[in-house]
């Protein structure tokens, strides 16, 4: 059966007036098995991200980008759980972020693995305001991307994003079609917001 389906927007409902990248931001698994990413698009969402706050400015993050149809790929795929390598060899890109959770001396920095995550949201938002999608993944082996690509000892896996352009919802198994179909849903703010 084929649905019918415009995932071309799927704005959120928001609660009040936001930009248009974070309202038309969305995580799709349905993404073009043929479509490129522009190589300077890609220095442009890393740009973004090497711009994010940290800590002391220790800039804490750490980035394996890898294009579609190379061995970097390829590595990433395989490490990926069986869920998420059902859909993401269709993206173009698989970036692996990576948190310096200690210094060169071996000091830890307790707040690397947050700030690598407000790079990443720098690096999502642009990507969306760029023209393209991504989706977060947190199921694979973290254990054999850091063996796989040589990583120091303070060096963390954290998670993995999808980098591409939107694809066809029918190519997708069932069960993800559904997902991607299902209407957006968010907590309120009631829920969200402690003691205010």
């Amino acid at each position: 059966m084929t649905l019918v389906t415009d995932l071309t927007s799927r704005k959120a409902d928001t609660s009040a007036a936001l930009i248009d990248p974070l309202v038309d931001r969305w995580s799709p698994r349905a993404f073009d098995p043929n479509a490129v990413v522009d190589p300077e698009a890609v220095r442009t969402v890393l740009e973004a991200a090497r711009w994010a706050p940290s800590a002391n400015n220790s800039q804490p993050w750490r980035f394996i980008v890898a294009h579609r149809g190379t061995p970097a790929f390829t590595t990433v795929h395989e490490a990926l759980a069986g869920f998420n390598q059902a859909w993401a060899d269709s993206a173009a890109v698989l970036v692996v972020n990576i948190a310096e959770v200690a210094d060169a001396e071996g000091k830890p920095r307790p707040w690397a693995r947050y700030d690598l995550g407000q790079a990443v949201a720098h690096l999502t938002v642009q990507a969306q305001h760029e023209g393209l999608h991504t989706h977060q993944m947190g199921g694979f082996d973290a254990a054999a991307l850091h063996d796989a690509f040589g990583l120091a000892d303070n060096l963390e896996v954290v998670s993995i994003t999808t980098i591409g352009v939107l694809g066809d919802v029918d190519s997708l198994p069932d069960v993800l079609r559904e997902r991607e179909i299902a209407p957006r849903q968010r907590k309120t703010l009631d829920e969200l917001v402690l003691g205010a």
